[in-house]
């Protein structure tokens, strides 16, 4: 694991269930994979159904995507897609920054609450006014 989480890292089999199924697994699929154990229910996606295009950002330390509906989960730059669990709107692409690398590792030497990051680009960015 790096220094920031990514989907792969926090969404993991439990203990009691065969780890194999979860290699082949993408990311964002293991998101929809670990909400069903957890939450006791099956969520049906539809690979045709996109959603639109969604902006990564860093927030304490973790790759997350904001949905419309406002859930959100953590995320991957290895698979650049997102399933909302919650509303099932559909497969969202996910915008990362061009050097992802290079975001993460300006963020290494701060404390956890403080590695946060917002794409420039993105609609919603957090814009300090004076």
């Amino acid at each position: 694991m790096g220094v920031i989480t990514r989907a792969e890292d926090f969404y993991l089999p439990p203990p009691i269930l065969d780890p194999t199924p979860w290699d082949d697994a993408a990311p964002a699929e293991r998101v929809i994979r670990w909400t069903e154990h957890h939450q006791q229910r099956r969520i049906t996606t539809d690979p045709t159904a996109q959603a639109g295009q969604l902006y990564a950002r860093i927030n304490h330390s973790r790759w997350v995507a904001d949905c419309t509906c406002g859930s959100a989960q953590i995320v991957s730059p290895a698979d650049p897609r997102m399933w909302c669990v919650v509303c099932g709107a559909g497969w969202w692409q996910l915008i990362f920054p061009a050097d992802i690398g290079t975001v993460e590792e300006s963020l290494a030497a701060l404390p956890i609450i403080e590695r946060n990051w917002w794409a420039t680009a993105d609609p919603v960015f957090p814009a300090l006014e004076v």
